[in-house]
């Protein structure tokens, strides 16, 4: 490299991380962390408990309910449930960050609903399909609540309408929710019916580079080699970009599964390194005959809803029509 050349560009560094000899990763940074707060108290926008569901795993879930529930005739309402998967970039911050304990806050006031964040483990500590695991078990605690009659967790038991559940994700946490969303046609959940899944920005790959990701292989939020780096760090050892974890094209041969799933709706821009991979996303489920909403603006960029408050505020009200 000659003393003129720039440097190579170092994901790593990108990422603020360093990979110990043991496979673990070090993270260089402290994300702001919030403690549940379960008192519905006037001036909030709601209220929030923790409950472990796995104890040989350790994964818990965070539940919120709107600190103000609507009522009829005298009793209280019955809410929608939305599963909820974060977007984390797989590896780099938890459920119980203050970003989203804002963001499942505002999505349970705005659109008067219990939400259950799953709080899944992260690779490479824990390496896929762990995630996918987590978010099952989460699932089907879920379902058992409305089952036990003696132990059910109260806010769901007292508050939740069974028959209105959600499986929603943001990024990562979209491609943990496709994922959870066919998982879930294996089990009988009854009484607890999936009426639909919102996947906001999916995070896919692939081994070939796609148009988008050659035009924004340099994006300051989702350059490239730091989305490489994350799945190398995410994905089974041995496996590489094409595997069905990462791929959505992997599933063409379980088309007849993929055509099972219920309502879809899939959010994405066209600023995003993964805008393609999202188009094949919903190419693949449409051809399964998925009934698939597609929204996607030309304007705006990964994650755009943390920084611009009118584009949070469309993508509740997006969900929100999703849902009713």
């Amino acid at each position: 490299m000659s003393r003129d050349s720039p440097p190579a560009f170092d994901p790593y560094k990108h990422l603020n991380i360093t990979i110990n000899p043991n496979g673990s990763c070090t993270r260089h940074f402290v994300w702001p962390m919030v403690e549940p707060d379960p008192d519905p108290c006037p001036g909030k926008l709601a209220a929030s408990k923790d409950v472990t569901i796995n104890h040989e795993t350790g994964v818990s879930v965070r539940i919120f309910r709107p600190t103000n529930l609507p009522s009829n005739d005298n009793a209280v309402a019955r809410l929608p449930i939305i599963i909820h998967l974060h977007g984390s970039g797989w590896i780099l911050y938890p459920a119980n960050s203050a970003a989203n304990d804002r963001c499942c806050s505002q999505m349970t006031s705005e659109l008067t609903v219990i939400v259950v964040s799953v709080h899944y483990r992260l690779p490479p500590e824990h390496r896929l399909p762990a995630q996918y695991d987590d978010a099952l078990d989460a699932l089907l605690w879920v379902k058992q609540q409305v089952v036990d009659s003696t132990n059910g967790e109260p806010w769901l038991k007292d508050y939740a309408d069974f028959s209105r559940c959600y499986i929603c994700g943001s990024s990562n946490g979209a491609n943990i929710a496709f994922q959870l969303a066919l998982r879930s046609l294996d089990h009988d959940l009854t009484p607890l019916q999936i009426d639909g899944c919102v996947f906001y920005q999916p995070l896919f790959g692939g081994k070939t580079r796609t148009k988008s990701e050659l035009k924004n292989f340099a994006d300051p939020v989702m350059p490239v080699p730091a989305v490489d780096a994350m799945w190398e760090l995410s994905l089974p050892v041995g496996v590489d970009r094409d595997h069905r974890y990462c791929n959505p094209l992997g599933y063409l041969p379980q088309k007849e599964k993929v055509g099972r799933l219920g309502r879809c709706l899939v959010i994405g821009y066209g600023g995003d390194t993964s805008l393609d991979r999202q188009q094949d996303f919903v190419n693949l489920l449409v051809a399964a005959g998925v009934r698939v909403e597609a929204r996607f603006d030309d304007a705006g960029f990964h994650s755009i809803e943390l920084v611009d408050p009118r584009r949070a505020v469309a993508l509740l009200n997006m969900i929100r029509d999703f849902i009713s």
